[in-house]
């Protein structure tokens, strides 16, 4: 298939696609569903990832009186002919083997369980946190913002999963707004702990996406060849403090105003920068994490970039 074949296949099925729909203006641009959390017989406590977060947040945000239940919108499931748009069939069919899905989500046990278990309690919740970060920059363009409680899986390309991460919803995010949204420009600044080695993979040729990414090199996944993909490299080392990290920050946006002019931004605001966090390895404050959002939605808000956010 040529390179236009392909490219027209890939706009017919986003055009298709049921993932992108009208929101009640009564609802408030935070995304997220139940069916979002991971629970398998307790074997997801094996990885300090936590599998429930998504649901705690909410729950923390209703108790708070931030939000009202009814007021959260909640996204549909990413389909096959949905992840085709981005996905190989190969990868996808590879899925069907419960041995790698086990390896992607470091979870070794899921090995033993059969395909049609492994797809309900783990695939599934995935592929509705993908519906999430695609709806999140259509609501973000009408909107302003909008935050998909869940994804952000940026270890995760067209080809290959790891690192927790199984579907390359970032990816999904950035195609469907090319055809959805008629935009041709979009930022990703990916602030999670990790090098966010699968979307730089994905669009190493595209000059329509420009990568801000600021990880700890120290760190999963070592990824040097996608590291020369990146537009804006920081990196930030293990112990790195609050104040030391904000400054770097600050910089860096500095640097991307001047060097970039997007119709969109994609913010992956990972918090395993957190002190103590057993993978990040540095020592940002909570109080650290929440200035470090808000310079980046004010980035986003002084320039009337809409922002979504994973």
């Amino acid at each position: 298939m040529s390179s236009n074949d392909a490219e027209t296949v890939r706009r017919d099925r986003i055009l298709s696609s049921k993932l992108y729909f009208d929101v009640p203006s009564s609802k408030v641009p935070v995304i997220y569903s139940s069916s979002y959390n991971i629970s398998f017989l307790g074997i997801e406590k094996l990885h300090p990832f936590d599998s429930k977060k998504w649901g705690r947040v909410c729950q923390f945000l209703v108790a708070a009186g931030v939000i009202r239940k009814d007021q959260i919108i909640e996204p549909l499931e990413a389909k096959m002919n949905d992840l085709l748009v981005v996905h190989t069939e190969s990868y996808l069919n590879s899925l069907k083997n419960s041995l790698n899905v086990a390896k992607i989500i470091e979870v070794p046990p899921v090995a033993l369980f059969p395909h049609c278990i492994v797809k309900e309690k783990v695939e599934r919740p995935f592929r509705n946190q993908v519906g999430g970060s695609i709806l999140a920059a259509k609501v973000a363009k009408g909107r302003g913002w909008a935050i998909n409680v869940g994804g952000g899986f940026h270890h995760c390309s067209a080809e290959q999963g790891g690192g927790f991460c199984m579907y390359a919803d970032i990816t999904l995010c950035i195609h469907y707004a090319f055809v959805q949204l008629n935009i041709s420009s979009v930022m990703i600044i990916d602030l999670d702990a990790h090098q966010g080695n699968g979307h730089e993979k994905d669009f190493s040729h595209d000059s329509r996406v420009y990568i801000l990414d600021m990880f700890n090199p120290e760190i999963y996944p070592f990824d040097y060849e996608a590291r020369r993909c990146i537009n804006q490299k920081v990196e930030v080392v293990s112990g790195t403090t609050t104040s030391e990290y904000l400054k770097k920050l600050e910089e860096a946006l500095e640097v991307a105003s001047t060097s970039y002019d997007p119709e969109l931004i994609v913010y992956n605001a990972g918090t395993d920068i957190l002190d103590g966090d057993p993978l990040g390895l540095l020592k940002i404050s909570a109080d650290g994490i929440a200035r470090r959002d808000e310079k980046v939605f004010r980035f986003a808000r002084a320039r009337r970039i809409p922002i979504a956010v994973t």
